[in-house]
């Protein structure tokens, strides 16, 4: 990685990778990570330059993510849905609410966390069950019942989205900012995934009254649309990008060592590992070029609420889960059964583990599915 942060991200991932299989083996939040990024100041990295922050973009920040993401996946993921909850506040908020919470990121560095998705809504973030309710004048109440919310215990404010009243329909719906202090959270369920064990997305339910100043402006169909749904997907993918790169790593060192001990003969991975790599950079350049796409339109809501842009960001996020799956299993073929066990230098259960959550982390079948009757209306953005 280059760049104006590069040195920083190196910094994090150092201790993201330093705590990777603790954090894996007890499911925790990878702590350590989180407040490295808080010491090298990453959590405020995209906060505009209008509000006093360094303005990263959606490139920079897919550049980060893959660095971290190649030390712990966890970390990265923390990085990667913090900045997708982080770029709505000044992108669809301007109450006074708002502004306290995007200082406290730029001043705090707090990490923010979402609660969108419902018990009985079976996994759509576009419904809710749960209402936002006004007790009193300048006030709002919302009580979710969360199947996950990632790292909730270490989060600083969580925004969490619910219908615009009781009389509103499933669809229309409101995004709060619940700051922490202002929330209870009783937890109703334990995460034990198969991987991604660190990101601690435990089930509670969240109880929140808090001011009216802290709901998003926008409702939340143009927030999904426009930045939530797009830049998790760009996030994401980056994170998972640095999954498979963590695991080529791997497979290199594996054919090196073969290299040395078969002297005069072709190691057996060579022609594997250089396949590998051809689909490790098409992976890159396909992640890197859907970053650069967003700096370009970001600020173009005929672009960002258009059909073919949609198509485009639910296709990254398929292409790439099913990229990361398929690249880190070859990866575990080259380096054999140092790879696939779990108690040696060269094993990849974590990074295997932790890929295999990819197409069902928004599950590619449901993307396709919204994908198939956009596909008759628009062409394919080239």
């Amino acid at each position: 990685m280059n760049g104006r942060f590069a040195a920083r991200a190196a910094a994090v991932a150092a201790v993201a990778a330093k705590y990777a299989d603790e954090v894996d083996s007890n499911a925790r939040p990878p702590l350590e990570a989180a407040g490295a990024l808080k010491e090298q100041r990453l959590l405020s990295a995209s906060v505009p330059t209008q509000f006093g922050g360094e303005g990263a973009t959606m490139l920079e920040l897919s550049e980060i993510a893959t660095e971290i993401g190649a030390a712990d996946a966890n970390a990265g993921m923390v990085f990667a849905m913090h900045h997708s909850q982080a770029l709505i506040l000044w992108r669809h908020g301007s109450r006074p609410g708002v502004r306290a919470t995007i200082q406290k990121v730029l001043d705090q560095e707090w990490l923010l966390g979402s609660a969108t998705t419902e018990r009985g809504i079976g996994g759509d973030a576009r419904r809710s069950n749960c209402a936002l309710e006004y007790p009193a004048q300048g006030r709002v109440k919302v009580v979710k019942d969360a199947p996950v919310i990632s790292y909730a215990e270490a989060a600083d404010a969580i925004l969490v989205t619910g219908r615009s009243s009781a009389d509103a329909p499933a669809s229309d719906q409101r995004m709060l900012i619940c700051p922490k202090g202002e929330y209870d959270l009783e937890k109703t369920g334990v995460w034990q995934a198969l991987g991604l064990r660190g990101t601690a997305s435990d089930s509670f339910i969240i109880t929140c009254e808090t001011s009216e100043d802290n709901l998003l402006d926008d409702d939340y169909g143009t927030i999904s649309s426009h930045t939530a749904l797009p830049t998790a997907h760009l996030l994401w993918s980056s994170v998972w990008l640095g999954i498979a790169s963590s695991a080529a790593d791997q497979a290199r060192a594996a054919v090196r060592r073969q290299a040395r001990a078969a002297v005069g003969f072709p190691p057996p991975g060579q022609l594997r590992l250089a396949e590998l790599l051809v689909e490790l950079q098409t992976f890159a350049n396909m992640v890197r070029h859907s970053c650069e796409h967003y700096d370009r339109v970001a600020d173009d809501p005929a672009v960002l609420g258009s059909i073919s842009f949609a198509l485009e960001m639910n296709s990254l996020k398929v292409s790439s889960a099913n990229a990361v799956v398929k690249l880190v299993l070859d990866a575990l073929r080259i380096v054999g059964i140092a790879g696939y066990r779990t108690d040696t230098p060269q094993s990849l259960s974590r990074q295997v583990r932790d890929a295999l959550g990819a197409p069902i982390q928004i599950n590619n079948d449901r993307l396709l599915t919204n994908n198939a009757p956009l596909s008759l209306m628009a062409k394919v953005n080239l």
